[in-house]
């Protein structure tokens, strides 16, 4: 207000009540300062979560524009974490998700050991997460966690809604697609809190919709970089993709049309029965077609580069946690020494971390490997006494070409509209 509309405080009572009301608005902020520490960063309360196990799938999919805005706004154990730009400086903000193992834990202590960085850790288990990252030495004031589980629409909406609150008006510049399940002992599918497959749901149609919530915030960023993991299991035209049984093969998406367009309780999305392994390669596919789509759709109008990767065969990671003992032990080992494919969490996670923050990655589009293209079996070198050539450890980066499945544009912009309906979602015009 001008000087002229302002009232003096002329009279004690005024000056005591504008002192009263001074002091009653920084009290109200001292519980902020308690949220600006990754122990607190923990999206909703026991009764919400409680609650959302017992939440009944909807009769229909909504067919308006999804809203990153919670239906309920939850009781909350501790405030939602706002006003990050207090821990996050001038720093680029970067989301990983599945970041509390594997993989995704590796690239996050990668990119939290860059001075220009700032790491959200959207994960599922906010206790592991903080476990994890104090063991491997993360500074906690290079990241922060948020709760995202990505088998709950509602748990991703939540997410975003958590994540806005923390950055304020900053947009997002990096957004890595990482976190997957993988199946292959289940003999019955298992589903997502939505009623869809598990695999698909998690590692396809959940970081789908998180795309979706998040592309308007990312065209806002000067260079914002889209990273979904991709996987040569989802490549038949590689050793892995094309010589290992089952092969991935989406079909016409025949599941996703079943059920008056809705594809819930849908065992496979070729319509066809349950196969946990092929399910996960299934999800890679959509995986690579989503990137190749985005790209096509988005990257002229937004600037945002989009791009998938293989960082070779981590035989290792808890993915394989669900298969027997025996091929946890042996996997590694014929991994390393007969195909040439292995490689470490580790060189893995630099590998992801080289595609999120390299101005050689900075094109879109593109599907990076290192060392050969996994179409081969790797060769021996007896100058190293190290098997190489098929993608795994050592190499350079380069540009990899990917199945026919993947590239067919047609079956790749049926897969987006497809997904795009059973998320609930329409996408925002771009000029």
């Amino acid at each position: 207000p001008s000087p002229s509309t302002t009232r003096p405080l002329t009279t004690p009572a005024r000056r005591l009540a504008f002192i009263m009301k001074t002091i009653t608005s920084m009290v109200a902020l001292l519980p902020l300062t308690a949220a600006f520490t990754p122990s607190s960063f923990t999206a909703r309360t026991a009764r919400h979560a409680a609650a959302r196990r017992v939440t009944t799938v909807p009769s229909a999919v909504p067919t308006m524009v999804a809203s990153a805005e919670p239906a309920a706004k939850p009781q909350r154990r501790t405030l939602p974490p706002v006003l990050g730009g207090l821990k996050a400086g001038n720093k680029k903000l970067c989301v990983i998700t599945g970041a509390s193992s594997g993989l995704g834990l590796s690239a996050a202590r990668e990119m939290c050991e860059k001075d220009d960085y700032f790491v959200i850790c959207a994960v599922r288990d906010v206790d592991k997460m903080r476990s994890e990252a104090a063991a491997q030495g993360m500074d906690e004031k290079k990241y922060a966690i948020i709760e995202c589980d990505l088998a709950s629409f509602q748990s991703i909406k939540d997410f975003v809604f958590d994540l806005k609150a923390f950055k304020s008006s900053r947009p997002l510049d990096r957004l890595v697609c990482n976190a997957a399940v993988y199946l292959p002992k289940d003999p019955l599918p298992k589903y997502s809190e939505d009623g869809y497959e598990m695999s698909m749901a998690v590692n396809h149609l959940g970081h789908f919709l998180l795309c979706n919530l998040l592309i308007d915030d990312m065209a806002k960023s000067k260079d914002a970089r889209c990273v979904i993991v991709g996987s040569i299991t989802g490549n038949s035209n590689t050793v892995g993709g094309g010589l290992v049984y089952p092969r991935a093969d989406v079909g016409q998406f025949q599941g996703w049309v079943q059920d008056n367009g809705e594809g819930k309780k849908i065992e496979m999305i070729d319509g066809k029965g349950f196969f946990g392994a092929k399910a996960y390669k299934d999800s890679k596919v959509c995986n690579m077609m989503t990137v190749s789509e985005l790209h096509r759709r988005y990257h002229d109008k937004t600037g945002i580069t989009f791009s998938s990767l293989y960082p070779g065969c981590i035989a290792e990671t808890a993915l394989f946690r669900e298969k027997r003992q025996w091929f946890r032990k042996g996997f590694p080992l014929f991994m390393k020494y007969v195909t040439g494919g292995y490689v470490s969490e580790q060189e893995a996670g630099e590998r992801l971390a080289q595609v999120i923050d390299d101005d050689l990655c900075k094109k879109s589009g593109v599907y990076w490997s290192w060392n050969g293209n996994a179409k081969q079996v790797g060769l021996y070198d007896p100058k190293t006494k190290t098997v190489s050539g098929a993608g795994g450890s050592g190499g350079e980066i380069f540009e990899n070409d990917q199945s026919n499945q993947v590239t067919d544009i047609e079956r790749a912009g049926r897969m987006f509209d497809l997904s795009s309906k059973l998320c609930g979602v329409e996408w925002p015009e771009f000029k």
